[in-house]
């Protein structure tokens, strides 16, 4: 049994911190700018990502070691320092204010765990090893790059539009579950992986007919 409840969280406007400046901490930052987080650096030193990063004004960075007030409305924090003692801090302080909590490769202090993921626009695929080995899981997640291409992309940015089609026009929920089904295990990704647009539009045609017309 696992001990951990896969879940994606939604960040946009969402106050989370990093605690710690290095490399680590740097790509902590990226991932959660890449999500829309509203993040707080707090370290004494930055590096020169970190730096550039907060002259962009694209996080906010607290020059100084860390204090249980930076926890104040935080809703997610990841403790990244070469400190033990800080970092048991960090987890302390969460842990007794039920806030989230990451401490970079010490799962036992942690409240969650960030999986390995493929990304390809809207799709995203999460590994998880349960800390085990996540190593494991980078190997994983190599593999999975190299089967989920840009088609995957591609064919969700297009079901983004049909389905608000399908919705808006088609009220009966058989009938979209049948057109969806139909999309979805039709030979739609492998003419995108082809680059064959053409017979792509097609097919998406030949199932939705002559109303729908691609944004």
């Amino acid at each position: 049994m696992s001990e951990y409840y896969p879940v994606y969280l939604k960040l946009p406007g969402r106050k989370c911190v990093v605690v710690g400046g290095g490399k680590v901490a740097e790509r902590k930052v990226k991932s959660l700018l890449d999500c829309g987080a509203s993040v707080f650096v707090i370290s004494p030193e930055l590096t020169p990502g970190l730096e550039e990063a907060s002259a962009r004004g694209e996080i906010t960075a607290v020059r100084r070691n860390f204090k249980i007030s930076d926890l104040e409305n935080a809703f997610l924090v990841i403790g990244a320092t070469d400190s033990c003692e800080v970092n048991g801090l960090v987890a302390e302080e969460c842990s007794t204010r039920n806030i989230l909590v990451n401490i970079v490769d010490e799962p036992n202090r942690c409240n969650f765990i960030v999986p390995a993921v493929v990304r390809q626009g809207p799709l995203s695929i999460s590994i998880s090893t349960d800390g085990r080995s996540p190593m494991l899981a980078r190997r994983i997640r190599e593999d999975l790059e190299s089967f989920f291409g840009e088609e995957y992309r591609e064919f969700l940015e297009l079901m983004g539009d049909i389905r608000q089609h399908i919705i808006s026009n088609i009220p009966e929920q058989g009938k979209r579950r049948e057109i969806f089904h139909c999309l979805v295990y039709s030979d739609i990704i492998d003419l995108l992986r082809e680059g064959q647009h053409e017979k792509v539009k097609e097919r998406i045609n030949h199932v939705l007919g002559s109303g729908w017309t691609q944004s």
